[in-house]
């Protein structure tokens, strides 16, 4: 998705940003994201978001195994702010909206605020090469990358638009699939928190070749 507004490094976002805590939820830069928000507390959020100008929000998932407060779980340190970039009304109050990633970001404070959502004074600068799209491409293993998707694709019985693959710059096709991985919350931490593309890829290889041998190992039947 196209995004209107362009940010060329940390100085040119907020300080403070809403943040969503969703548990498995991996946005990267330039990557995509669909949100259903129904929750009040949400809906209020991207609401603000807009009255804000800035349309933008933090996607952080929840440290469950350091909270001690179901209501109000601790928080990774590491997230993904995104540009609303689409939004429609559900007519049933909901809205079906769609997030473009910009940069990650390092909490420095969660706030104590009035508002039902939580927000986060956060720091860019760490992630500064965020703002440079396709940077690292050539350091990516592609050929390593599709030959773990191929294996994953098999032993799952899926298909995919092999025409699109091929045709994605390493950056999308990395991202996209680490975006799109069925892997768990640690995983997709560790994804988020690589230091670079490549890095992201290893990743992505390594949990997906555990996975399929363990799959072996265990007869466990394939994805449905």
């Amino acid at each position: 998705m196209p995004i209107n507004a362009e940010y060329r490094g940390p100085a040119e976002l907020p300080e403070v940003i809403p943040v969503f805590p969703l548990a498995g939820a991996l946005l990267l830069p330039r990557g995509q994201m669909p949100l259903n928000i129904f929750e009040p507390r949400y809906l209020a959020m991207v609401d603000d978001a807009f009255r804000d100008g800035h349309r933008l929000i933090g996607m952080i998932q929840p440290d469950v195994t350091h909270s001690h407060n179901e209501d109000k779980p601790a928080l990774f340190r590491i997230g993904c702010v995104g540009r609303i970039t689409q939004l429609a009304e559900s007519g049933d109050g909901r809205y079906i909206l769609e997030l473009t990633g910009v940069a990650r970001f390092k909490v420095v404070e969660e706030l104590s605020v009035l508002t039902a959502y939580r927000q986060c004074k956060v720091d860019f600068f760490s992630f500064a090469a965020d703002f440079v799209a396709r940077k690292g491409e050539e350091d990516v293993d592609r050929e390593a990358l599709l030959a773990v998707l191929t294996d994953f694709l098999k032993a799952n019985n899926l298909k995919v638009d092999w025409a699109g693959i091929e045709a994605a710059p390493n950056e999308a096709l990395v991202n996209a699939l680490a975006m799109m991985s069925p892997y768990g919350p640690a995983e997709k931490q560790a994804m988020l928190e690589a230091p670079d593309l490549k890095t992201r890829a290893e990743i992505l290889i390594a949990v997906t070749e555990m996975d399929l041998a363990k799959k072996r190992t265990s007869g466990d039947p394939p994805l449905q």
